[in-house]
């Protein structure tokens, strides 16, 4: 007999939901309040202050104005980020975002972790007197603060969904006390006209358009896992209104504090790097001591245990063979390997900014399509027991949706060609017009074809 199924996934009725609009705020402000928006934030003081806060507020508005979007999805059906795009890519071409998601939230927990890593090389040159990683011998403390931290990875996702409940409660009180104490440290060494009046050497200043990218990326990557946390919301408010300023507040006043401590620090040294944005760094100079250490610590858990759990709910979506416990350890494993990479490139500045654009790149047009289709070309409704059929109308041609991958492969391309041309890249960046792109190809593509999306009841 024919297998008609095809790795079925679970929706969480409503009546079993139990996340609050508090508990999601919490969330969302967590998943942005770690080092890795505050390393952000020290890469686009390139542009110097009132570009950059600028910009970071206008992106994130609009950035998270689709994660509230992708939000309503989950609380819509119930479903995780990934089983959604099978109605829009096809079940195998599901395949395709699952791949970029798991890349992704592999990239940002070794990001996170790493960052998180060298303040423990900080710590432990205070309490062991060994070296801290960027001088000679620097390298044993940081693979101690990377084993330490994959720990503590480890430890937070063991209870799934329940666990990043508890530790994002943690964080949000740890993350706000270090921003205060950080915030009266800078102003008591410069002043914000000071900070407002500074501008980076030329050689090394950052367009517009350049921060618009790099902000777009970061932001963007909540976009996928919105779903996979919405989905447990008991009232609508909570799987938009929630998300939208929770990731808002986190984005906005730490990557704030990124700029305005990196600054403060070039003004203070009289030298602007941006490899030293990182808050082990701004916070050692700035004299705030272990204590700040391990806050940064406890933040990058935060933040971690969402990509991870975002990672591992992805790799689900691609075989039914994996449960996803099992599979959230096994990309929680992978990160590891994954944060030894910035070893043996001359800067992690170097790193990080290519991982942002690569992000850029193929998650912008995937987002772009998953919405229209939703919101445009399904009017909202999806048919749940569709999402595992081979029978279905998911299914398309072969179990993929040919117009989607056209849509995302163009659109993927036009990013690395508005990317040559400066006029455009330097003034408005190339992630939002790439998206634009997909939408409008998907949608007169879909057009074109009778979908017959099977409505519910």
């Amino acid at each position: 007999m024919e297998d008609k199924s095809f790795g079925r996934v679970e929706s969480i009725p409503k009546e079993h939901r139990h996340q609050s609009y508090w508990d999601m705020f919490a969330t969302w402000v967590g998943a942005n309040a770690n080092n890795g928006t505050w390393y952000v934030g020290g890469v686009i003081a390139a542009c110097g202050f009132v570009t950059a806060s600028t910009t970071l507020i206008i992106v994130g508005v609009i950035t998270y104005f689709l994660l509230a979007l992708s939000g309503y999805m989950g609380y819509k059906t119930g479903l995780p980020a990934m089983a959604l795009t099978r109605a829009s890519f096809g079940l195998k071409g599901s395949y395709l975002p699952s791949v970029i998601n798991v890349v992704q939230f592999i990239g940002w927990a070794a990001v996170n972790t790493f960052i998180a890593a060298t303040s423990i090389s900080y710590i432990l040159h205070d309490v062991l007197g060994w070296p801290v990683y960027g001088k000679p011998g620097g390298l044993k403390g940081l693979v101690s603060g990377i084993v330490v931290m994959s720990i503590l990875h480890l430890l937070s996702i063991s209870m799934g969904e329940k666990s990043v409940r508890i530790i994002e409660r943690i964080g949000i009180i740890l993350v706000f006390i270090l921003v205060i104490w950080e915030s009266i440290v800078v102003f008591q060494n410069v002043s914000l006209s000071e900070i407002v009046s500074w501008h980076a050497p030329a050689a090394l200043k950052m367009t517009p358009g350049q921060a618009v990218d790099v902000l777009a990326a970061f932001n963007l990557a909540w976009v996928t896992a919105a779903s996979d946390f919405t989905r447990f919301s008991k009232k609508r408010s909570s799987s938009t209104w929630a998300p939208f300023f929770g990731a808002n507040l986190g984005l906005i006043w730490f990557a704030m504090i990124g700029i305005i401590s990196t600054i403060a620090t070039a003004i203070t040294l009289n030298h602007f790097d941006a490899n030293n944005s990182d808050p082990s760094t701004i916070a050692s100079k700035l004299g705030l001591g272990v204590l700040a250490m391990l806050v940064i610590i406890i933040t990058s858990t935060t933040a971690n245990a969402v990509n991870l759990m975002s990672a591992g709910s992805a790799l689900t979506n691609m075989t039914k063979r994996l449960s996803l416990t099992f599979s959230i350890v096994s990309v929680t494993l992978v990160a590891v390997v994954v944060t030894f990479i910035p070893i043996f490139y001359s800067t992690f500045l170097n790193v990080f900014t290519a991982f942002l654009d690569g992000i850029g790149m193929f998650l912008g047009p995937e987002i772009a399509i998953f919405l229209v289709d939703f919101y445009v070309v399904a009017k909202r409704k999806y048919n749940a027991a569709h999402f595992a059929s081979r029978t279905g109308k998911y299914w398309y041609t072969g179990g993929i949706n040919w117009i989607a991958i056209a849509s995302w492969l163009i659109a993927v391309l036009a990013y690395g060609y508005i990317k040559t041309v400066a006029v455009v890249a330097d003034s408005v960046g190339a992630t939002f017009i790439s998206m634009l792109i997909a939408a409008i190809i998907y949608l007169a593509g879909s057009s074109l074809i009778s979908r017959g999306h099977i409505q519910e009841d």
